[in-house]
């Protein structure tokens, strides 16, 4: 067998930016010796990795996964969307997302073996992008949908409920993944911004010649459509227009929502 140690096998990962996979093979293929080690890797096209750490990583696929009362949204970022589409990427990306839902996003670690592995296979800058894990209160409810696009998922909500079931969750998520909502109610809001879009729609008003009686209303309305586009429970239903989220709801109540949408 050949000799050379894990601190080994890290120093030549360390100095050539391959994966620990292939830094481990290169030592065993040379016997050892560093140097041949990385001469392997050169002649393999494995030692560029840290090239490839540094451009950019727009594309991916977002994934989810479900365990009992949680569930998880793992981002797997790449360069480009051939890659991202690709069936080894969507099922790692499918593996990490149901290991943060069953274990939590500290278990991403076990993985990253098979991470450096895909990076050096694919010859691409890949890496964890966003991870959200979210567990439904004792009593609660949690779902999620994922968009598919030429069969990786490109934007994925997870949603909790409190005083709903898991069918409700599944349609506040459906719903937004097309809305986009940033805050689940005003009281969410940061007051700044309210109040810099209170200002700005005051003096748009004031531009447009409309007279100082009717500004409080005029603002207010403007206001009211400014929230829609940002607060869930103010938003149309996007399946009946004629209800928004907060009917939808009833007494139920949204506890927490996550969404990650590749691209953004």
């Amino acid at each position: 067998m050949p000799e050379f140690t894990a601190k080994d096998v890290q120093a030549l990962r360390r100095a050539s930016g391959a994966g620990m996979l292939d830094a481990k093979k290169a030592l065993e293929e040379s016997g050892g010796d560093m140097e041949e080690a990385a001469k392997w890797l050169r002649i393999k096209g494995l030692g560029s990795a840290e090239k490839r750490a540094g451009r950019e990583a727009t594309q991916g696929a977002v994934a989810v996964g479900r365990d009992g009362n949680a569930a998880a949204i793992v981002e797997l970022k790449s360069e480009t969307d051939f890659v991202a589409k690709s069936d080894e990427f969507v099922s790692l990306a499918d593996e990490l997302a149901r290991l943060v839902a069953s274990k939590g996003e500290d278990a991403l670690s076990e993985r990253q073996d098979e991470i450096d592995r895909l990076r050096s296979t694919l010859q691409e800058n890949i890496s964890v992008g966003e991870v959200v894990r979210i567990e439904a209160e004792p009593g609660g409810a949690v779902d999620s949908y994922l968009h598919l696009q030429a069969g990786r998922g490109v934007n994925a909500v997870v949603v909790a409920v409190r005083g709903g079931d898991q069918a409700l969750a599944h349609d506040i998520a459906a719903h937004i993944a097309f809305t986009r909502p940033s805050y689940i109610t005003r009281d969410e809001v940061p007051a700044a911004e309210v109040d810099a879009e209170r200002a700005t729609v005051e003096e748009i008003a004031r531009n447009e010649g409309k007279p100082d009686a009717a500004l409080p209303k005029i603002v207010e309305g403007r206001l009211n459509g400014w929230y829609k586009n940002r607060v869930l429970v103010d938003q149309a239903y996007i399946k009946d227009e004629k209800r928004t989220i907060a009917t939808l709801l009833g007494p139920a109540e949204v506890t927490r929502f996550a969404q990650v949408v590749i691209g953004d």
